[in-house]
């Protein structure tokens, strides 16, 4: 049965690890990554303690596609209520299919409870980046383990 571990980042950096460390653990396809895309917005992110601005990496090199190692469905996205965010693995699809939902309602299919969904999306909006893993349960806790030690906040498992 799969299972989906949700967690936070600060910043591009925190996640840039956590997702080198699970891809050293065998994790790929089924990672994913969100992050509000502020160059949209004409903040570059870099004066919020982001470590730059994710979409800046994105388009000087993907960082989110190398952030996550993720070619699988990388892009921008307009979710209504939130902007423009930028989306790796995948989530962007699952997102893309369910625009009106926002974040919530894709996490929702994923077996995250609605409140869980909108806390997660208000904290995608106000600059953290958002990293999920989808996998089968015996692998979740391996998963959960190593976004807490790369730095991750509010990590969940459903």
């Amino acid at each position: 049965m799969l299972k989906t571990v949700v967690g936070l980042f600060d910043s591009r950096d925190q996640a840039e690890k956590a997702v080198s460390a699970l891809r050293g653990r065998g994790f790929y396809e089924e990672i994913s990554v969100l992050a509000a895309d502020k160059s949209k917005t004409g903040d570059t992110g870099e004066n919020k303690g982001t470590g730059g601005s994710i979409a800046s990496g994105v388009s000087t090199g993907g960082v989110l596609g190398g952030l996550a190692g993720l070619a699988m469905g990388a892009g921008a996205l307009v979710i209504p209520g939130i902007g423009p965010i930028l989306a790796a693995g995948p989530i962007a699809g699952l997102l893309s299919g369910a625009a009106t939902g926002g974040i919530a309602g894709g996490l929702i299919d994923w077996g995250v409870p609605s409140e869980r969904g909108r806390y997660y999306e208000g904290k995608v909006k106000e600059g953290k980046i958002l990293a999920s893993v989808r996998t089968d349960e015996k692998k979740i806790e391996d998963a959960a383990g190593i976004m807490r030690k790369n730095g991750a906040k509010d990590v969940e498992t459903h």
